[in-house]
């Protein structure tokens, strides 16, 4: 339990440093930004080790007795995530050091880095709502200045564009937040929750989930709130795409909005068909949009708006199978799509163009990029056996269970294009013979920027066997307990309460 603030202390203590010390030596910016990313993957995998046995763990600010006082509460659920986010960031911080050498002031990407990872783990560890919305500010802004890093016209018109939608939903989410506080008279989650059972407030409830669903929604690139995904995603450096898409949109958008409509409102039928319908918009309008593409990294920023639509579905069922089945997909999500936004970079780096038709024979001049760039093509694609078969599989068999046999046709569909359009792009950038291409900043992938995408090529080969059974497997009992807190809903406000007492 002590070790909770630490995710915290340790990414910002590491911003401030960076920040003083990065400038005159660029080698120990690369050096601080590894090992706080480390330290913190680390200290996430215990606090997850903990979790497993105690379930809830909750360390209050300042010794202060949580409705007054600020807490910080992880549960199995957060703790999946916290393990996600920082293995990822962890693996990304390593790939950073290679390929950021060709921008200028370094030091100040990793500046950024550290304090959008501290707003994330913020986000997960937030035991009060108005806490949760700062870390998640934190976040975002952190986030708006690494998509402007190569300060292009692109990336600059890209950032206005996240900064100013980014802003829009963060408006819905306070305006939230304080017609919840001024009906509650409390911002602790737990506690909120609690005052809901026993006095509903259904008019009031209902106008703050409609606010949330647009706020989160945007946050999470649900379509229609997705138009500003395609153009910070295509524009970022590689590192910061990977990040975006791999996890933040899950940890800012989908975590937050899961925790506030399961565990503290309580999910109604009709909230439930609204996110059901955004998933099914998300997943025809991503993979649909992705066809048309040339650009490498648009391709996949558009494909990410398909792939959260598989998880709003599994949400929006709500059975406990299609939960299970989305907290399984968010997991292979973030690897695999992290890895490709990470092989974009790699194959730009090497050819010189993120143009499609520019691109060929990857496999061949650089090994490791074009492997593992396969393996993540295939998981996303949903090809047995890798990860994202199993848990696109377990969301449709959700859907025919729940009785929603259309929703699983549809699921079905949407996997199938997602195979065709990466197939059309992706076969002769890998497997076609070599083109007339720009120069390459790099002839082949630099240690430091392999290593990541091959660890991440084997976590998705790997993931399979998050479903042994929990008596041979520790983190499936972190996925099945963090499922059920879902699942059961207004359970947490119970589980927290009780730690407390």
């Amino acid at each position: 339990m002590q070790l909770i603030p630490y995710l915290l202390i340790v990414p910002l203590a590491s911003a401030f440093i960076i920040l003083l010390v990065g400038k005159r030596n660029e080698k120990l910016a690369d050096l601080l930004a590894v090992t706080a990313s480390l330290a913190l993957a680390v200290i996430s995998y215990y606090i997850a080790g903990a979790v497993v046995t105690h379930k809830v763990l909750v360390y209050k600010v300042g010794n202060w007795m949580p409705p007054a006082g600020i807490s910080m509460v992880v549960d199995s659920l957060s703790a999946l995530l916290l393990v996600t986010i920082n293995t990822v960031a962890f693996l990304v911080a390593v790939y950073s050091v290679g390929y950021m050498e060709k921008y200028t002031d370094k030091w100040k990407f990793y500046t950024l880095f550290s304090l959008m990872l501290a707003g994330m783990n913020g986000v997960l560890g937030a035991g009060d709502i108005f806490n949760l919305y700062v870390f998640l500010e934190i976040a975002a802004i952190s986030g708006y200045f690494l998509v402007a890093f190569g300060i292009d016209s692109d990336a600059l018109e890209a950032a206005f564009k996240y900064a100013v939608m980014g802003g829009v939903a963060s408006a819905f989410i306070l305006l939230g937040i304080g017609l919840l506080y001024g009906a509650t008279s409390t911002l602790n989650m737990a506690d909120m929750a609690s005052f809901i059972v026993v006095n509903k407030l259904p008019g009031m409830l209902f106008f703050v989930s409609v606010l949330f669903l647009m706020g989160f929604g945007l946050k999470a690139a649900l379509v229609p709130f997705h138009a500003w995904l395609p153009y910070a995603h295509s524009s970022a450096p590689a590192p910061v795409s990977a990040m975006l898409s791999g996890v933040s949109i899950k940890v800012l958008g989908i975590y937050a909005l899961a925790r506030i409509f399961f565990n503290v409102f309580g999910l109604s039928p009709a909230i439930s068909w609204i996110l059901i319908t955004l998933a099914v918009l998300s997943m025809a309008a991503g993979s649909l949009l992705a066809f048309g593409q040339s650009d490498i990294k648009r391709l996949l920023a558009y494909s990410s708006i398909s792939q959260i639509g598989y998880i709003a579905l599994g949400l929006g069922v709500a059975t406990p199978l299609a939960i299970f089945g989305s907290i399984f997909h968010l997991l292979n999500h973030s690897v695999f799509k992290s890895l490709l936004f990470l092989n974009s970079g790699s194959i730009e780096n090497i050819s010189g163009t993120r143009d499609l038709s520019r691109i060929s024979g990857i496999i061949e001049k650089a090994p490791v990029t074009g492997y593992t760039n396969l393996v993540a093509a295939l998981s996303i694609c949903g090809m047995p056996p890798l990860g994202g078969f199993w848990s696109k599989l377990i969301i449709i068999l959700a859907c025919i269970q729940a009785g929603h046999a259309v929703l699983a046709l549809i699921a079905a569909v949407m996997s199938m294009l997602t195979l065709a359009y990466y197939f059309r792009a992706l076969t002769p950038v890998l497997f076609g013979k070599e083109k007339n291409q720009a120069p390459g900043v790099i002839s082949k992938t630099v240690w430091s920027m392999a290593i990541p995408m091959v660890i991440l090529a084997v976590i998705s080969a790997t993931s399979v066997f998050l479903l042994l059974p929990a008596k041979w497997n520790g983190a499936n009992i972190l996925l099945q307990d963090a499922s059920a807190i879902l699942a059961d809903g207004k359970n947490y406000a119970g589980a927290v309460i009780g730690v407390l007492r």
